[in-house]
């Protein structure tokens, strides 16, 4: 089995936003913003080859699915789908990956999945072969989201999910269809039914942890709709990452792939062990 970080289209968006009630004198020195007061921010995927013979993608990124107009609304960078490209780095296309695994269906996390924009066309999936596997309860969110976060919801994802025939809706405690060589814990402080995987030593951690600066256990983003119920499940899940040598994978860090846990004489959580890119690395073992 072999790791992969794949970069998909970055973003920047705004610094208060992502660094909720931390002040800008403070995260300003974590990540340096531009004169719009916004952040770099990657859309990084994991890829797994050889999971029992299977291409396995975490994620697929904000992606290329936006009008101009809106591409510029959400700071999106590239106007090409740079995850295809990062497959390809890897000698893989969108048509050889049999399983895509969406910690949740924000478009930052799911816009990947929709082939570019184009003028007049209408949106379509990629990944033609793959099961699309998402938490029970999150799907549930986006057949329903709340007034909050509505506008992270994309419609259009949802509904060709559900017309693909290929959707699995994964339930906490009961197997999926990846078998044991794939781990799954839900959150429920970024979103409902956040689901975090565990595969190869890693912990994707989506947005329950999005970077280095969110390990330290006060920092949440403004988007975060229960921010002390997911600052007690963040520290849960570094205790328990910590104590089995599991690593940690950053979707949003535009410095650091994978990181490993540290704890200080303060009990300050930190980074440690950056590194900046996977390319085919064995999986690590893990407790």
């Amino acid at each position: 089995m072999k790791l992969w970080s794949l970069i998909g289209n970055s973003q920047r968006l705004d610094g208060g936003a992502m660094f909720g009630n931390a002040p800008r004198a403070m995260w300003s020195r974590w990540i340096e913003p531009d004169e719009q007061n916004r952040i770099p921010l990657a859309c990084r995927c994991l890829l797994v080859t050889g999971l029992d013979g299977r291409n396995v993608l975490f994620e697929t990124g904000i992606g290329a699915f936006f009008d101009p107009a809106m591409r510029e609304r959400y700071g999106v960078v590239e106007d090409r789908h740079v995850l295809l490209d990062s497959l390809a780095e890897a000698g893989l296309g969108h048509e050889d990956i049999d399983a895509v695994v969406l910690s949740h269906l924000h478009f930052d996390h799911a816009g990947g999945l929709l082939a570019p924009w184009a003028e007049g066309e209408p949106a379509r999936l990629l990944f033609p072969k793959a099961r699309f596997l998402v938490g029970a309860a999150h799907w549930a969110r986006a057949h329903d989201p709340h007034p909050r976060d509505r506008a992270s919801f994309v419609p259009e994802i949802v509904r060709l999910l559900e017309e693909s025939g290929r959707l699995e809706l994964v339930e906490e405690g009961k197997p999926s269809s990846l078998g044991d060589a794939v781990r799954f814990e839900f959150s429920e402080g970024h979103t409902p039914g956040l689901m975090l995987a565990e595969v190869g030593g890693v912990a994707f951690c989506a947005d329950l942890i999005p970077g280095r600066a969110w390990v330290h256990l006060p920092v949440t983003m403004g988007y975060d709709r229960w921010p002390e119920k997911l600052i007690d499940e963040k520290k849960a899940f570094l205790d328990d990452k910590m104590a089995r040598g599991v690593r940690l994978f950053f979707t949003h860090d535009h410095g650091c792939a994978v990181a490993s846990v540290a704890r200080d004489d303060k009990g300050r959580y930190s980074a440690a062990d950056i590194l900046e890119r996977l390319a085919g690395v064995d999986a690590w073992a893990a407790a």
